[in-house]
């Protein structure tokens, strides 16, 4: 199995859509002419919204144990191309005509975009609870954060700020800071951070227009 790029002539997906029925999707296209079979890929890109509902981003090579072989036939057989999503986030099919040449499937890339479907399956809900340890007589005192969400998270997405005297309302409310490691689907414990008496953190999206798209935060403390 190879890729290539699409030229001027070369068979290619058009008028690809999708509709959704509760956690049932349902993927139509137009083929192109003389072409009985194509290979469809799903992933999960929390990214992909940065090319808009569907958008036009160019599409990577696909690992061959991630594509789904699927024949005009069963296209037919069954109005279309079926599949149960169970998971929650942002979602990427892309559908890539194929021929055969020399017993070889040849995949063919789309820079347009019009071969790809993306869209929101729902946000995914991540809890954040903190918790603090400390003695009326200390100076310092520990804070535990831990972060429980139904998906994988990405550090870049989430950040905490700590304010002096009072939890912060927002991500500018205080200072920020990154985190290191990426947060995995069920219950994060981070390290306890050692902070001020009278300092107070809270988590909070380091893009809330981008990751609010994508995730529900629910703080707890």
């Amino acid at each position: 199995m190879r890729f290539i790029d699409a030229q001027p002539g070369d068979p290619v997906i058009r008028g690809l859509s999708h509709q959704l029925d509760e956690d049932r999707c349902t993927l139509r296209w137009q083929w192109p002419e003389g072409i009985q079979a194509v290979y469809i890929g799903r992933a999960f890109d929390i990214l992909a919204d940065d090319a808009g509902e569907g958008g036009a981003s160019a599409p990577s090579d696909s690992p061959s144990d991630k594509l789904r072989l699927y024949t005009r036939n069963e296209y037919k057989a069954n109005n279309g191309y079926h599949e149960r999503i169970e998971s929650v986030g942002r979602v990427v099919y892309t559908v890539y005509a194929s021929v055969t040449e020399q017993g070889e499937a040849v995949l063919f890339r789309q820079p347009d975009g019009a071969n790809r479907a993306v869209f929101s399956t729902g946000k995914a809900r991540v809890t954040v609870s903190i918790r603090e340890k400390g003695g009326w007589l200390q100076k310092f005192k520990t804070v535990e954060i831990r972060v429980m969400t139904e998906v994988p998270i990405p550090k870049e997405a989430l950040c905490y700020v700590k304010k002096q005297g009072g939890y912060p309302a927002h991500k500018e409310d205080g200072t920020v800071y990154p985190f290191v490691m990426d947060f995995a689907a069920g219950k994060n414990v981070l390290p306890a951070i050692e902070v001020g008496k009278n300092d107070y953190v809270r988590l909070f999206f380091t893009d809330g227009k981008k990751y609010g798209q994508l995730y529900e935060l629910v703080q707890g403390r």
